[in-house]
């Protein structure tokens, strides 16, 4: 059996789940919403155009890569020593320190959702020991901010970035640092010179699947950061679920698929001029 024919099952199933769907729901996009009859079969760009005419659905997409773009910068700040520690760590609780990253992947995004809730409600953990403490007067407005979404998108993609800049990490020879010491370089001009420039794999293939999660998260803006604060996911589902607007919604799913995935392919290609520069 050739490799290609091992492909077909896999690939059926793709056409069938993914493909065939988004097809059709490309085909709504270009349909015309009628109160009474609610979508008008037609061949119109009106859904197109009204997005890019009324600036609330303009802003909901600078937020959405906005906040997107800052998760995944984060998660690449915080999960990077994380991922080094794993990857050179000789302990006997390596694998401990494994299954504890991989423990919130176990967990509901709701779940997770309702534990922040928990902490940053104005009679939230972090409210309460802080005026027990006299440190503050009054609670302090942290649910239905930016930045509980923040937080709450990052906890849900750390693991993610984390595990991928792993992989990648213990691959890598770690005796070349060495020899780089012994030719004089210090630790940090080591790992500026010979570790990240090696990892660039890891951190491009981390940072363009996190960026992916985070563009299109539902349950965390919408549990953290409320009706006044709006992403392009929980924007498209209302127009879908509430408005019942098919066509509208359908336009601003594939929006929000084309913006994804033009920023993934300037990421890909920034990423791959970098490695095509350190083979140079």
């Amino acid at each position: 059996m050739t490799a290609s024919m091992m492909m077909i099952p896999a690939t059926g199933i793709i056409l069938l789940a993914l493909v065939i769907p988004a097809l059709i729901l490309l085909r709504y996009s270009f349909n015309a919403y009628d109160p009474t009859q609610l979508m008008v079969e037609a061949f119109t760009l009106d859904n197109y155009t009204r997005f890019f005419h009324e600036p609330y659905f303009q802003q909901v997409m600078i937020t959405t890569l906005t906040v997107s773009l800052e998760c995944t910068l984060a998660s690449l700040l915080l999960g990077y020593p994380v991922a080094y520690f794993l990857a050179t760590t000789r302990s006997r609780f390596k694998s401990l320190l494994i299954i504890l990253t991989i423990f919130p992947l176990l967990v509901g995004n709701v779940v997770r959702a309702a534990g922040w809730m928990t902490l940053f409600g104005t009679k939230g953990f972090i409210n309460v020991v802080l005026m027990y403490l006299d440190i503050i007067d009054s609670p302090i407005k942290m649910m239905y901010t930016t930045f509980s979404v923040f937080v709450g998108m990052l906890c849900v993609i750390l693991p993610f970035m984390i595990l991928t800049l792993q992989g990648v990490l213990e691959s890598i020879d770690f005796s070349l640092t060495e020899a780089a010491e012994n030719l004089g370089a210090s630790p940090f001009t080591a790992f500026r010179r010979v570790i990240l420039p090696l990892s660039l794999p890891g951190i491009a293939t981390g940072s363009i699947l996190v960026f992916i999660l985070c563009m299109n998260a539902y349950s965390t803006p919408v549990l953290l950061g409320g009706p006044s604060f709006s992403m392009m996911a929980p924007a498209l589902y209302d127009q879908i679920a509430s408005a019942s607007n098919w066509p509208f919604g359908a336009a601003l799913a594939f929006i929000l698929t084309l913006a994804t995935i033009l920023a993934t392919l300037i990421s890909s290609l920034y990423f791959r001029r970098k490695l095509k520069a350190m083979a140079a």
